[in-house]
């Protein structure tokens, strides 16, 4: 083997399961396909959720400071959802380029070769081959492709990636504004029209524009025809000059129908890919990342049983984030005035009830996202050592709220005990990823020793009872 782990792609999901895998201590690999960083980042926004994982891996704060917080998101001028009372220490989205996010996440120790092309992956029992387009092998235990939408991995292993364009021609630029937009996320539309405006913090805007004129992505995209889709969308083109990089793309609501095949892995948008309305493409591929990394490394170990619960876990919330996506971004496209109407009030009213705005700033926000069965979200709290539940979480290990009838010494490397008393008088132990792997009463010493040979594999020694 020449790694345990290679990754396919070093974006932000890439990036940040390597960074898991090295903090575990496990070998691994990044294989990008670039030689030089491009300008060409999508992705904005950073909700809650993502920010908590980013926190149990000490590097949220350092994230937060390159960006812009946001108390709440405006949907086309016609409602807002507020993200002050989200239960996190990140009540907003943060607004900060993707290239911020991706220095962040390669400053843990992670290992990226550049100029690296996978052409192809061929696994059998013992592990995984991948083949350069310079002729290269590579060969590791496991792989996983975060090679994006076109991502090679998923051909490879014979992964169909069923689903439809949602809008044929959005049309995206790089530009300077005479004017600053009054709102720092700028989301507008009319009839035929739609407009998203996002600052770079640096003098530098994205636009994302759309016209009801589809045009094939291959045609070459005009200033002017960008200035007159925002103008239309918005009112004005906030004088927009000087652009230094234009182009077309598709967006597509895609899904692969698996996540997993034997020994290989697909995250983020090599598994599924939305349209860019809510923000949730590259947090949801963080967050398939931020599930999957301590299972890997737990399988290198020896402990392969939880792989298949990556799949389980994560394929609905791919699910869910196509659906709600694609949602948003029909509500904001319409053909004509009656159209418009209707997907306005179908936003408007339903926001007007203050039980389905928090419920919206919850899901949004990604702090909703549970896995079922009991595996939801733990939020963090203070423990009695002074430290938070999620700055103890920082090696990678468990941690166990509340003291347990069961000595759990035989499983003191992998588990760490806070001390800490939930409450209702019941124990929790927590995963790697903040969420709950187990939960009941400190006599219940069956159900606490099952969980622990379930999540964290065998005892060094026979536990006892105190």
């Amino acid at each position: 083997m020449d790694t345990d782990v290679l990754i396919v792609g070093a974006g932000p999901t890439g990036l940040m399961l390597a960074g898991d895998l090295a903090r575990a201590g496990v070998g691994h690999q990044v294989l990008e396909r670039r030689t030089a960083e491009p300008n060409t980042t999508r992705a904005f926004a950073v909700h809650a959720r993502t920010l908590e994982q980013l926190d149990v891996r000490g590097v949220a704060d350092e994230l937060v400071a390159t960006g812009r917080q946001l108390p709440g998101i405006r949907l086309f001028k016609r409602a807002t959802v507020s993200l002050a009372g989200v239960p996190s220490r990140f009540p907003f989205v943060l607004v900060t380029p993707q290239y911020e996010t991706e220095r962040v996440l390669a400053g843990r120790g992670v290992r990226v070769t550049s100029g690296a092309a996978v052409e192809s992956v061929d696994q059998d029992a013992g592990g995984v081959t991948a083949t350069l387009a310079d002729g290269r092998t590579l060969r590791a235990r496991y792989l996983v492709g975060c090679d994006g939408v076109h991502s090679v991995v998923r051909r490879s292993i014979g992964l169909s990636f069923p689903g439809r364009s949602v809008l044929r021609s959005i049309m995206l630029a790089d530009v300077r504004l005479a004017e600053v937009p009054a709102e720092t996320l700028t989301v507008s539309s009319a009839v035929g029209a739609m407009a998203f405006i996002a600052p770079f913090g640096d003098g530098w805007y994205r636009i994302f524009s759309w016209n009801s004129d589809e045009r094939p992505v291959s045609e070459p995209v005009e200033l002017d025809e960008i200035r007159a889709t925002v103008r239309t969308a918005c009112g004005t083109d906030f004088g927009m000059h000087d652009p230094r990089w234009m182009s077309r793309f598709h967006s597509d609501e895609r899904q692969a129908p698996s996540y997993r095949v034997g020994r290989v892995f697909l995250a983020g948008d090599a598994a599924h890919c939305h349209s860019p309305a809510g923000g949730q493409g590259m947090n949801t591929g963080i967050q398939d990342a931020a599930n999957l990394g301590w299972k890997l490394a737990a399988a290198v170990r020896g402990h392969d049983r939880l792989l298949d619960s990556y799949e389980s876990e994560r394929y609905p919330i791919g699910r869910t984030a196509v659906k709600t996506s694609g949602a948003l971004i029909r509500s904001g496209i319409a053909r004509s005035s009656l159209q418009r109407a209707l997907r306005m009030a179908a936003i408007r009213i339903p926001l007007s009830v203050p039980a389905i705005r928090r419920r919206s700033a919850i899901m949004i926000s990604g702090v909703g996202v549970g896995y079922g069965d009991g595996a939801d979200r733990v939020p963090d709290g203070p423990l009695p050592d002074g430290r938070r539940l999620y700055e103890a979480l920082r090696d990678g290990r468990f941690a166990l709220l509340g003291t347990p009838d069961l000595d759990i010494g035989a499983w003191s490397e992998r588990v760490t005990l806070t001390g800490a008393t939930p409450a209702g008088d019941r124990i929790t132990l927590v995963r790697p990823d903040a969420y709950a792997a187990w939960s009941g009463s400190p006599a219940d010493t069956t159900g606490l020793r099952s969980a622990l040979l379930h999540w964290c594999g065998e005892p060094a020694r026979e536990p006892a009872e105190r």
